[in-house]
């Protein structure tokens, strides 16, 4: 699967160590959405997720049931797909027309299949609930160059600034105030990396994670309106992009960071090793099974941003494809499945957002809570998300983003210069992208 999957719930079954009893949504309707004008409900529906099982099984059977009970006449059967082989499994069904009547997707795993027009249209087919989520969150699942959207929004991240207060104790920080632009970041690592001395250090790259999505946050346009040709070689990507090798340069990062992933940069910050850890809030419950001292020293702050503020959302969906023999029945699950209440039970029992713009109104979204350090991540990316974007474009898919940060790697390595690096990053992306 791409790196830029989303709230992947391999992560989030880590996050939870027990399934809870999900909570309603006050003033929420609950009823089904989609499909309702259409007449009765029957026959069978398949519904597919990704590594749900076992930690969510209470919860996705209730949903089950319940929608079971209001259509009487519909039989859901699911079925949960590990994370291992998925996309050799998803890519074969879809092929033999053997796909799920409802399936669990983030836009850059599914676009392969929606360019090729697998999956209905939710612009249409489920045009009566579309007001009800988020606008970026709805727009996730539009191909650029293409009408329609293919999936209804179900759950959400967004990304939260993770510090370690000691580690700003020792470099002369405030432990108040952690930084909120790309300039303060790199600033506050450069501070972190010397007090350090080599002990520790101010930021983990992960570059495969991190360097699309921040360029698309300072402006830069990644893909043009065709859909087909890259664009995010230009002076402002350059100047960014000297500035991530003065950093690496200047031991800003760990020297063997370069090339590690996200999984090696929560360990790195598990193991106090970085003092900054940019990433989804529900690695905070992550931290505190595996890391309980550094988990008492997290401090937490908004997503680093740009100028303009505009902040990123991570985005999972529901697909009907076009192969199924109920679209109407299948629709109409997949909104039940998202609507507001069961999207607000959800997020009660692993940290991730709701798509609904309803739900993110529960108290449980906008009040410090308990004061915790989780209430409060809750709480900012919660705030951040009602006007946040999925910025990374569908097609920046694994070998996209295989092609960009190898040649990243090599500028930071010095062995080709910011704009050399810019210059054939989208020439090697132009050209998988066409093929």
């Amino acid at each position: 699967m791409p790196s830029h999957r989303g709230p992947r719930l391999a992560v989030a079954v880590l996050a939870v160590s027990a399934l809870t009893t999900a909570c309603g949504l006050s003033g929420a309707t609950g009823t089904d959405g989609a499909g309702d004008a259409d007449g009765p409900l029957k026959g069978t529906v398949t519904f597919a997720t990704l590594q749900l099982k076992p930690t969510f099984t209470g919860y996705v059977n209730k949903v089950i049931a319940d929608f079971e009970k209001k259509h009487p006449d519909v039989d859901v059967k699911w079925v949960d797909i590990p994370f291992q082989g998925a996309q050799e499994k998803i890519t074969a069904d879809a092929a033999a027309g053997t796909l799920p009547d409802v399936i669990n997707l983030n836009p850059q795993f599914a676009q392969a299949l929606a360019t090729k027009g697998q999956f209905v249209d939710m612009d249409k087919a489920a045009a009566d609930v579309k007001a009800d989520y988020i606008p970026g969150a709805w727009q996730a699942f539009a191909v650029p160059g293409k009408p329609g959207s293919f999936g209804i929004p179900w759950y959400l991240t967004s990304e939260v600034t993770m510090y370690n207060k000691e580690l700003f104790k020792k470099a002369g920080l405030a432990t108040d105030k952690p930084p909120a632009t790309f300039d303060e970041l790199l600033a506050d690592g450069e501070a972190l990396s010397k007090a350090g001395k080599g002990g520790f250090y101010g930021i983990h790259p992960a570059l495969e994670n991190r360097f699309i999505t921040d360029l698309a946050k300072q402006g830069v346009p990644i893909l043009d309106a065709s859909g087909k040709k890259w664009t995010f070689n230009t002076p402002a990507a350059t100047a960014y992009l000297t500035k991530l090798v003065s950093a690496y340069r200047d031991g800003v990062y760990p020297k063997d960071s370069l090339t590690q992933d996200h999984t090696k940069e929560t360990e790195a910050y598990q193991g106090g090793r970085i003092g900054l850890f940019p990433s989804g809030p529900n690695f905070l419950t992550i931290i505190k099974e595996n890391a309980s001292k550094i988990a008492a020293a997290t401090g937490v702050g908004p997503q680093i941003t740009g100028t303009s503020g505009v902040t990123n959302m991570s985005v999972m969906g529901l697909l009907v494809p076009r192969s199924s023999d109920n679209q109407p029945a299948a629709v109409a699950f997949a909104a039940y499945m998202a609507n507001a209440r069961n999207q607000l039970a959800f997020s009660k029992i692993v940290t991730v957002l709701p798509s609904v713009t309803k739900a993110l109104k529960d108290p449980y979204f906008t009040s410090e809570g308990n004061a915790s350090v989780e209430a409060t991540a809750r709480r900012i990316s919660a705030a951040q998300i009602a006007k946040a974007q999925n910025l990374v474009p569908v097609q920046y898919d694994a070998r996209v983003s295989q092609a960009v940060v190898g040649k990243v790697e090599l500028a930071l390595q010095g062995k080709l210069s910011p704009r050399e690096a810019l210059d054939q990053a989208v020439a090697a992306a132009d050209a998988i992208t066409a093929g």
